[in-house]
């Protein structure tokens, strides 16, 4: 083999583009294969159709249509009610990968990366050729911007093959259409479980579906009402590493250190900082853009030994216990429902709260693997579920205990199905696909205590169950034998069959008085009632000790 010298390696050297590394590596972004490839797709125009009608405080109304062209080839259209894109951004937003306005932002949404709908523009452009059709308008008197844009890969910048105005009914909203090469099947992975999710976990979205194949699906909400619109905040002085504190003292305006803590972080006032000062051994008056490298190495070690606030956590919109509740309700046919929002927490200086909840019994399948719906910042995550935090927490939890069977190291069995959602200023996924959550132990840690809260209360509503079919048991044993009693004692004493029927009725009256009054209440799924109503009661005010075996105890 001929020797090659260092300045012929040299002059096959280039820079690679943003853009053309992810069209080579596109599995990173979720388009592994073509049924993940139009379920990312429809994943990431809905997330920002939902994005941008919360940040414009409009209750969101979206239509999503997927019609299949043949040879694996699929027309996606993704319209939403939204504030619209000013025209000068519309071929950067969906023609430039890394370009979005929620990366450096500090709270709760959808989006993060500045990739999502770009990456899906590419990927058609790279799988059809076809470029991508944006529909957009910001008002009623303002005009309808209609765009074709590609992605020129090696310079990762939108190309605009046609720019126009057009007429469009809509007073304002957005329209995204993309053809791309993709596989549309039904399951568990599936277009049609992704809507359905979305609807649960956000109650407040009007979804009209048009599948491939099949009639148009409508998911109406159950509450007239957005999320609280969460708040931006500063990081958060254990959060920071120390390149970005060395990064961030060079961009300061400040001119003192201790300054630069009060304005640039959360939860540090005056006197934090000056605490902050002394645990590091700097002279708060030090000028933040003169620090070296030792310096700020010594004001990391003085932030991790000062006691700081944990992040404020308006910056975060949970779903809430009751509207999670509402949501599973109007999608899933149960017998018991029950939620819960923990208080929140914080991993790495970044603040977040879980919420769980269960839907057991009704349809659901009693010998198979319970159903696991994970969300993060209220999106459906559909794929890697073994690679997930959450069902590493799910599996770790002891489910026996609360009514359900589990064999060790494995996912419980039963009619039930585990909602857990997680939302967060920054959700620590494991890819940039966006579809498992990081190993956290602070976030483990959480994901159990919130499941454990509520396998207490499926725990409870079992028991009861079970203690009422056991009373339906001894009664029927014991109206079984009823009609028999009267007619031999009819037989012994001579009875005519009208003082045989009296018996009768006196032996079902002593076990009423005995047993107390058994009362089915049917479920009723338009009723917001508790759990413990959709038992039978034990009716008689007389028999205190039997209906209190029958409630049961919350504290069991």
């Amino acid at each position: 083999m001929a020797k090659k010298s260092a300045q012929e390696l040299a002059q096959k050297q280039r820079e690679i583009g943003v853009a053309e590394f992810f069209a080579r590596n596109r599995h990173l972004l979720g388009f592994d294969n073509k049924r993940k490839a139009l379920l990312t797709t429809i994943k990431e125009a809905v997330d920002n159709s939902l994005d941008a009608c919360e940040e414009a405080g409009i209750l969101p109304e979206i239509i999503v249509e997927v019609i299949d062209m043949g040879n694996d080839r699929f027309h996606v259209t993704v319209e939403d009610n939204g504030p619209g894109i000013v025209k000068n951004q519309i071929p950067k937003i969906f023609a430039k990968l890394l370009y979005g306005s929620k990366f450096h932002s500090l709270k709760m949404s959808r989006g993060q990366q500045g990739i999502g709908i770009s990456a899906s523009v590419m990927y058609g452009q790279l799988t059809t050729g076809r470029p991508a059709k944006i529909t957009s308008k910001t008002g009623p008197k303002s005009p309808a911007h209609y765009y074709e844009l590609h992605i020129n890969t090696q310079k990762n910048s939108p190309e605009i093959l046609k720019e126009e105005v057009i007429e469009w009914e809509k007073e304002h909203g957005t329209k995204v259409e993309i053809d791309l090469e993709g596989s549309y099947i039904g399951g568990s992975q599936s277009i049609d479980e992704y809507i359905k999710e979305t609807a649960i976990v956000n109650p407040h979205v009007t979804i009209i579906y048009q599948p491939p194949r099949g009639e148009q699906r409508m998911f109406v909400r159950a509450v007239d009402t957005l999320p609280k619109e969460p708040k931006e905040i500063k990081p958060h002085p254990y959060g920071v590493e120390l390149g970005i504190l060395i990064k961030m003292l060079r961009w300061t305006e400040t001119r003192t250190l201790q300054s630069f803590l009060t304005t640039e972080f959360s939860r540090v006032g005056a006197g934090t900082a000056k605490e902050i000062c002394e645990n590091a051994a700097l002279l708060p008056n030090t000028k933040p853009k003169a620090m070296s490298r030792e310096m700020a190495e010594q004001l990391l070690k003085g932030i991790n030994k000062t006691k700081i606030m944990n992040p404020p956590t308006d910056c975060i919109s949970p779903i809430g216990a009751a509207q999670l509740e509402k949501g599973l309700r109007k999608e899933i046919n149960a017998e018991f429902y029950t939620s819960v929002t923990r208080p929140p927490s914080v991993y790495r200086g970044n603040p977040f709260i879980i919420e769980a909840g269960i839907a057991y019994g009704g349809n659901q399948p009693g010998d198979k693997t319970v159903r696991i719906l994970r969300f993060a910042n209220r999106v459906p995550l559909i794929f890697q579920q073994g690679a997930c935090a959450i069902t590493k927490s799910i599996i770790e939890t002891s489910w026996k205990s609360y009514g359900l069977q589990q064999s060790r190291g494995s996912l419980p069995v039963g009619p039930a199905t585990i909602v857990v959602h997680i939302a967060s200023v920054w959700v620590p996924f494991t890819s940039e696909s966006k579809e498992a959550i990081a190993h956290y132990p602070e976030i483990i840690k959480e994901i159990k205590l919130a499941l454990q809260e509520c396998g207490r209360k499926l725990s409870s509503y079992v028991g009861k169950k079970r203690r009422v079919a056991m009373e339906f048991k001894k009664r029927s044993f014991i109206e079984k034998y009823i009609p028999h009693v009267g007619q031999a004692l009819q037989e012994l004493l001579g009875l005519s069959k009208l003082e045989e029927e009296k018996i009768e009725k006196s032996l079902k009256e002593t076990l009423e008085k005995s047993r107390g009054k058994l009362e089915l209440i049917e479920f009723d799924e338009t009723k917001n009632v508790d759990y413990d109503e959709n038992l039978a009661r034990l009716g008689k005010e007389e028999n205190k000790e039997e209906i209190a075996n029958a409630k049961g105890s919350e504290e069991d």
